[in-house]
């Protein structure tokens, strides 16, 4: 296993430096950020997941990146990038989700319908920094994620969490008719088609989310019926929670890639596609908010990879299943103020990494993760 991730990292280590032309910084030390220049009262961080990570082969190997021509060329200019990202625990969506979002390996069913065990990020922002609800939410993909904005854990309590948004929940609540021109956007969960969770909310509550975000029903609807996948609305949704809310902590998770398990390559590659395509407009979203530009740093990282298509026992782009090094290492994009740009960091660091670097950004405390804040960035 080691001598198979080692040679990962030294096939992305050149065709990434011979792709974006990027300086190699292995094993960085501290170096100063103008964005822990920023006051942390201002400092916002948006953070995009891929519920249903994508293989190098498809992506960033040679023959993969036309797939993924913003991220390759207008992202990754703009970034450190690291190439070594290994999650070590359940690659099921929803429980290696909510892993990046303790910052502990996470050990419950991935289908069932529970909180995180451990204090989520949501959580150690608000309580460590008194912040309100309404500047921590989470865009979820699926009806499954719906418990993932607070935890079990009694050390924080309920009400410290970020508030949920499942879009397709908002949807079929205002939905018209019989709502058969959207059930390409209603699909729950690709891997087990017929899963489907009990859900916290009821219609007052989802009518009260629709006017705080200013979208009337026939708006929300007729913006749904033009877009093309589940993960459009999510981005729709986000940008709606922006525009009203500017939150300090946003956590966007698409899904579409996860088609995968459908066993469509075409439609897996459309997928990657699509979410580089979301990538871009959501940073480009940043940009473009007086309430982020020049403050906000942008998170990006799949939850986990896919099967190799030579391991035994593995089914390849479709599944997830064997826990090979390709379907345990992928990577994450950082980029925002004072982060180094056109960077590479070619060292193994582990997914549950990411809350540790967001609370030394912040300035809080996040006592019961198990990772540790990624230096090149702070």
């Amino acid at each position: 296993m080691r001598e198979v991730r080692t040679l990962l990292s030294s096939n992305r280590r050149e065709f990434l430096r011979m792709a974006a032309g990027s300086c190699l910084y292995s094993r960085l030390g501290r170096f100063s950020s103008a964005a822990m220049s920023v006051p942390g009262s201002l400092r916002k961080s948006v953070v995009v997941t891929f519920g249903g990570g994508a293989r190098d082969d498809e992506t960033f190997q040679p023959a993969g990146q036309e797939n993924i021509p913003h991220l390759l060329h207008d992202l990754m200019p703009q970034a450190t990038f690291f190439t070594q990202v290994v999650n070590g625990g359940i690659l099921g969506h929803y429980v290696a989700t909510a892993s990046l979002a303790t910052g502990v390996y996470e050990r419950f069913d991935n289908f069932a319908a529970v909180p995180p065990q451990n204090p989520t990020v949501f959580e150690y922002f608000r309580k460590a920094l008194s912040r309100p609800a309404t500047d921590t939410w989470v865009v979820a993909p699926s009806n499954g994620f719906n418990r993932i904005g607070e935890s079990g854990s009694t050390y924080y309590g309920a009400g410290l969490g970020a508030g949920v948004i499942l879009p397709k929940q908002l949807l079929s609540a205002f939905l018209p008719g019989d709502g058969k021109d959207y059930q390409h956007l209603l699909r729950d969960n690709y891997e087990t088609p017929f899963y489907s969770p009990q859900l916290a909310g009821n219609k007052l509550d989802l009518d009260r989310l629709g006017e705080a975000l200013r979208i009337s029903v026939a708006d929300f609807t007729a913006h749904a019926h033009s877009l093309a996948s589940p993960d459009e609305l999510s981005v729709y949704i986000a940008k709606r929670l922006m525009l009203q809310y500017a939150p300090s902590l946003l956590w966007i998770t698409l899904h579409d890639i996860d088609v995968a398990h459908s066993g469509a390559f075409s439609l897996y590659i459309e997928g990657i596609r699509r979410s580089d395509r979301l990538c871009s407009e959501i940073w480009n979203e940043i940009q473009n908010n007086p309430e982020y530009a020049g403050k906000t740093t942008l998170f990006i990282a799949p939850d986990f990879g896919r099967d190799a298509d030579d391991t035994l026992g593995g089914n390849g782009f479709q599944h997830h299943r064997t826990g090979d090094a390709v379907s345990r290492t992928t990577w994450m994009m950082v980029l925002g103020p004072g982060i180094r740009q056109n960077a590479i960091v070619d060292r193994p660091v582990a997914s549950t990494d990411l809350v540790p670097t967001l609370g030394a950004m912040h300035g809080f405390s996040t006592r019961f993760a198990q990772g540790k804040p990624l230096v090149e960035i702070l």
